[in-house]
């Protein structure tokens, strides 16, 4: 039964002065001013639950009572025949198997899998590698299509700000340094003025929020483009090479590195490090350090990009043998006991089974290293029809994933993380 409310006119004036929700007018909820003179008090109709009920109609016209009572009754449409889909001619006919457990039932359809998969990939977990010259012009890379050596002024900035765009917020550079800088010892390494330093502090002043991950390692520096310090033998000196790569952390630190890499493999470097770091108060350094470093063939289009090939000889005398895995065991307790706050196995996909190594020995963040040839390979493949490149690319990431790692070094960074935003490869 329906009831009258006394209103004062004053309260009138309030609510044609709110919406329906009783807020501030906005959009269709605005209250229309009545005209002519108010009467002194209104009487606003409130219904009952009964009366709302009914003036509720399903779209044929009947009430909901009408439709409750019809299905109390049994009064309502039969389903529809149920029609199995046919199978080709030539099916045999067979028992089904007695199968309780049946795991394709979980990826029927779209909606399932996306709800049962276990293992995502968002732009976060994606680091894109920056190779930085001199030049003010940025130079293709033959070999790496779609890459350049970027002006570490303008191109550069360029390059990370479209990063930036779609969700990369973490970078590592390389620097291609002039051969009349390079030198038997590298010292052009710990430069406070050099090319690394000086783009840190660029990147740091434009974008302070980004993540910068440096290299320490002295082949870009080095006349003989080796890791380390050459003797006249041959041999690769180990000490004297970590005491070279301790300044040139603390200088890349000084210039705002949030992360700094030692990528050389040389015995004891990460505990050396960590500690020239904390003398000069750098504490909250971190040190990602490459773990698992193979002396691997997926390397040629990286060297040419930096121009840093080995004068002679190779870099397996300190660079892991591709046939070992254990090895890599010792690695990372090394590592971890001097103090490495993430762990790197380079190349990646395919060495999955030492990411997963690692991931399973370790509760430190792994990183992979999908490497220049692995990028190569991929984009020539697209380019010559063979295969899908976008969809192998993000195959790769996530396969990555999948074996552990946290973070991924790729070329794809910026391509990748504009697919998962749903732009596809335009962002190329």
């Amino acid at each position: 039964m329906a009831s009258t409310v006394p209103f004062s006119p004053a309260k009138v004036q309030m609510l044609q002065a709110t919406n329906c929700h009783g807020h501030a007018p906005f959009g269709s909820c605005f209250a229309v001013p009545r005209t002519g003179p108010r009467p002194r008090s209104v009487a606003v109709r409130v219904s009952s639950e009964q009366e709302a009920a009914a003036a509720v109609r399903a779209p044929s016209g009947r009430s909901i009572e009408e439709c409750e009572a019809d299905a109390v009754a049994g009064r309502f449409p039969a389903p529809a025949a149920f029609v199995k889909p046919k199978a080709p001619d030539g099916t045999p006919e067979i028992r089904p198997l007695d199968m309780p457990k049946r795991p394709r039932r979980n990826r029927r359809s779209p909606a399932l899998r996306a709800a049962f998969q276990e293992t995502t990939i968002s732009p976060a977990n994606l680091v894109l590698p920056l190779f930085i010259h001199e030049g003010e012009e940025d130079a293709p890379i033959g070999a790496m299509p779609g890459c350049f050596r970027l002006g570490w002024q303008h191109g550069l900035l360029d390059e990370v700000y479209k990063a930036r765009d779609v969700g990369v917020n973490s970078f590592v550079l390389f620097p291609k340094v002039p051969d009349a800088l390079k030198s038997p010892t590298g010292v052009e390494a710990y430069n406070d003025n050099g090319l690394v330093p000086r783009t840190i502090r660029l990147l740091k002043d434009k974008f302070p929020d980004i993540i910068v991950y440096t290299d320490v390692a002295l082949d870009p520096y080095s006349s003989d483009g080796h890791d380390g310090i050459v003797r006249e033998d041959g041999v690769i000196l180990n000490d004297e090479t970590v005491y070279q790569l301790c300044k040139q952390a603390v200088s890349q630190a000084r210039a705002g590195a949030d992360v700094v890499s030692p990528s050389d493999m040389m015995d004891g470097r990460v505990g050396a490090i960590r500690s020239a770091l904390d003398a000069e108060g750098f504490n909250d350094v971190s040190i990602m350090s490459y773990t698992a470093k193979y002396a691997s063939s997926f390397y040629g289009p990286f060297r040419e990009a930096l121009d840093s090939n080995p004068r002679f000889g190779d870099k397996k005398t300190y660079q892991m043998n591709p046939a070992n895995y254990r090895e890599a065991l010792l690695e990372t307790a090394a590592d971890e006991a001097e103090g490495a706050d993430i762990l790197l196995v380079k190349p990646g996909l395919p060495y999955l089974d030492i990411i997963r190594l690692l991931r399973d020995n370790s509760a430190l963040p792994i990183a992979a290293y999908q490497v220049s040839g692995e990028y190569s390979m991929i984009k020539a493949g697209g380019a010559l029809n063979m295969i899908d490149e976008e969809k192998v690319m993000m195959e790769s990431l996530m396969c990555l994933r999948r074996a552990g790692a946290d973070v991924i070094l790729t070329y794809f960074a910026r391509q990748a993380a504009a697919v998962l935003c749903g732009m596809g490869s335009a962002a190329k």
